[in-house]
């Protein structure tokens, strides 16, 4: 039996502040419940909270994520060892959110009961010697100035795979397959394939084309051309300005994404019933 839980919500919409409130009425007499800081101040500041990288230490079990897959990430990304995670989906096309709000309730009453979680691989994110948050879908270097051209180097290991011209490059978990990385002409790929997704955005040459290479690569990014401003993003979450010979590193991070396994359709049945 689960004891003590978490919940994270956006707060730029309504009926997820509301759907919140729901959990806690029907649950707080079972669980000790821990809202993020910002869930608790949209709702009055009525309820306990805590920071949501103090929660594992805290004794929290499972982290309930009330929004789309934006909230999901931000939610992971705020902690160096994941706690599992329930998706309650409340945002729009999402495929880190497996709950429906009229099935919600139900969901959390069986999984307190115990549950299982699928692991996915998250990206260590290193920008020269300092590390950055890690990231479950995917790091986007791309250039600061519109229609300006970047030129960077791409390296697998200890061997260079490209020197880019181009808009920009993604790098992508299998979760992130479907994010960004697919838009940009990249494949969809199982997350359980240990892998790493490399995607040139609008490269100016024919050749450049997408990698997949193993999970276990340390890929590097060097930026090449002199005068040219470009930033990386993680997860749409976080971004920092890079300059030239900048160096951002990348690897498999230590500790995985957790989810709560649900008994639901599976990723292919997914990957057709969300982009028909």
């Amino acid at each position: 039996m689960i004891k003590k839980i978490g919940v994270v919500s956006r707060y730029d919409k309504h009926e997820a502040l509301e759907m919140v409130e729901r959990i806690i009425a029907r649950f707080r007499d079972e669980v000790d419940i821990f809202l993020s800081p910002r869930t608790a101040e949209h709702l009055g500041n009525k309820y306990a909270c805590m920071p949501i990288d103090s929660m594992r230490d805290a004794g929290v079990e499972l982290i309930i994520s009330v929004g789309g897959d934006g909230t999901v990430l931000r939610t992971i990304s705020k902690m160096d060892d994941p706690l599992p995670l329930l998706a309650i989906n409340m945002g729009t096309l999402g495929f880190l959110v497996d709950v429906k709000p009229e099935e919600a309730i139900e969901a959390i009453e069986n999984v307190l009961q115990g549950f299982t979680c699928t692991e996915r691989s998250r990206l260590a994110v290193q920008l020269n010697e300092d590390y950055l948050p890690c990231a479950t879908n995917e790091l986007v270097l791309i250039t600061s100035r519109p229609a300006k051209i970047l030129s960077f180097s791409v390296c697998v290991d200890e061997s260079q795979i490209d020197e880019m011209r181009a808009d920009g490059v993604v790098i992508a978990t299998p979760t992130g397959s479907t994010a960004y990385a697919m838009s940009a002409g990249g494949p969809i790929i199982d997350p359980r394939v240990d892998a790493t997704l490399i995607v040139p955005l609008a490269p100016f040459k024919l050749s450049a084309r997408p990698w997949v290479v193993p999970g276990s690569s340390k890929i590097r990014l060097t930026m090449t051309m002199p005068e040219k401003e470009a930033v990386i993003v993680l997860d749409g979450q976080h971004t920092y300005h890079i300059h030239e010979h900048d160096v951002i590193t990348l690897t498999r991070a230590r500790n995985p994404a957790r989810f709560v396994k649900m008994p639901i359709d599976g990723f292919y049945e997914k990957v057709k019933n969300k982009l028909a």
